[in-house]
């Protein structure tokens, strides 16, 4: 559910998305950047979490270099990359 807010000027109207709930904690908004999905109020990207557990950092070091952050927000992190950026691949045997 998105909050619409509409702005009125005696000259025109502006509607503004105010905040796009994606999955639990994870929100778009066009604002904050670029609309990519982001932890609730915070501009980290789950993009930028991922990267991080994939070059090896643990939660218990992304949270002491995060502080604002919670399990619960690395954990939506993981869900939401696994269920919305699942994508099927195939391993082939290369013949060298």
């Amino acid at each position: 559910m998105s909050k619409l807010i509409l702005y009125a000027n005696p000259t025109f109207f502006v509607y503004c998305l105010v905040e796009y709930p994606i999955y639990k904690n994870i929100i778009s908004n066009p604002d904050i950047c670029n609309g990519k999905p982001v932890i609730k109020g915070t501009r980290i990207t789950v993009k930028s979490v991922m990267n991080f557990i994939i070059a090896g950092d643990t939660d218990k070091k992304i949270l002491k270099n995060y502080p604002h952050l919670t399990e619960d927000d690395l954990q939506a992190c993981k869900e939401f990359d696994a269920v919305f950026f699942e994508k099927p691949f195939v391993i082939k045997t290369i013949k060298a």
